[in-house]
């Protein structure tokens, strides 16, 4: 056998030789979406919306949601950081996993850099959330009461030194009300839970976590933490109330960092596609979140820029003894 034919045969080994995979186009099986969080928040309803209309824009493979819940959204948000970067595993990253994680170093080995961030779909303020029938009708009303009888108030909040937490602390901070703080650790839908059983007398999250509960008038928003008022919900900001506070939180895909650049743009391209959709622009209006798209481009530099200034504000508090860290 001559030199051209050997050659010629080990091409042909090699062609043959190459996997299945890496002649398929991309996706060929189901993509995992990891909501660090549990089920029936206000997170997790808003990626099943978005995700079950971008699946449409993939041929022969589907997009599901897993929730894991734990460590103020390390946990899931860990997973997507080790998980194997061959677009296969994405995950959506919340205020928590991009500022209160960070800064409070829960675990060496969480670095947002591990990732390759996506796209941002939503923003979305805090909001002071009581039972149809309470008898706050307004920011003052609450703060009134607070001061009257400190420690009386209860709010209910998600995680200790998370994001609603925080705003509740600024608010205490600025007015010089002082409330009964209860955590309800695992995202909006525990908070309900003590809502609806009496627990507590107001739930601090964003009015979409509550959209529900707003619509068949259970609950009803007092004030928004925002600097315009909410499209959806006739309801006052903290500006208009005479307080100037502002935070919330937002939604943020992300893949492993070293996901192939090709694979990530074609799941860009999927959610904006669902995000530009009739269908989830009216959805968001239905349930009072608001839509706030930012690409790939973009999205990075706004996250590195939001965390930086919060930083700042989260270390004043810690100087002044407002905030532990």
């Amino acid at each position: 056998m001559n030199r051209r034919t050997l050659l010629g045969v080990a091409a042909l080994l090699a062609s043959a030789a190459l996997p299945f995979a890496a002649l398929a186009e991309y996706p060929d099986r189901d993509i995992r979406v990891v909501v660090p969080w549990g089920a029936g928040g206000g997170t997790d309803g808003i990626v099943r919306k978005i995700t079950s209309i971008a699946e449409d824009q993939f041929d022969g493979a589907s997009m599901y949601v897993e929730n894991i819940e734990g460590g103020v959204s390390a946990t899931g948000v860990g997973q997507v950081m080790s998980a194997k970067a061959d677009g296969y595993t994405i995950g959506a990253l919340t205020y928590d996993s991009i500022v209160t994680v960070p800064w409070q170093g829960m675990l060496p080995s969480y670095k947002l850099d591990k990732l390759k961030l996506i796209a941002r779909i939503t923003s979305e303020p805090d909001a002071l959330i009581v039972d149809a029938n309470s008898d706050y009708q307004s920011l003052q009303d609450i703060i009134d009461a607070a001061k009257a009888d400190p420690g009386k108030v209860r709010v209910a909040v998600q995680n200790l030194g998370g994001r609603v937490h925080l705003t509740l602390l600024q608010l205490q901070n600025l007015t010089g009300a002082e409330f009964k703080i209860v955590s309800y650790p695992g995202g909006a839908a525990p908070q309900k839970e003590a809502i609806l059983s009496d627990e507590v007398d107001i739930a601090l999250t964003s009015l979409g976590d509550f959209a529900n509960l707003i619509q068949d008038g259970t609950v009803r928003g007092v004030v928004e933490f925002a600097n315009a008022r909410n499209p959806t919900y006739d309801v006052p900001t903290a500006e208009e109330e005479g307080v100037d506070l502002k935070n919330g939180s937002f939604i943020v895909f992300a893949a492993p960092a070293n996901t192939p650049e090709e694979d990530v743009a074609k799941i860009e391209a999927a959610y904006k596609a669902a995000y530009d959709s009739p269908e989830f622009q009216d959805w968001v209006a239905e349930v009072g979140v608001t839509p706030d798209w930012a690409g790939s481009d973009e999205v990075t530099g706004w996250a590195d820029e939001t965390a930086t200034g919060l930083f700042t504000e989260m270390d004043a508090l810690v100087e002044s003894g407002v905030l532990s860290k």
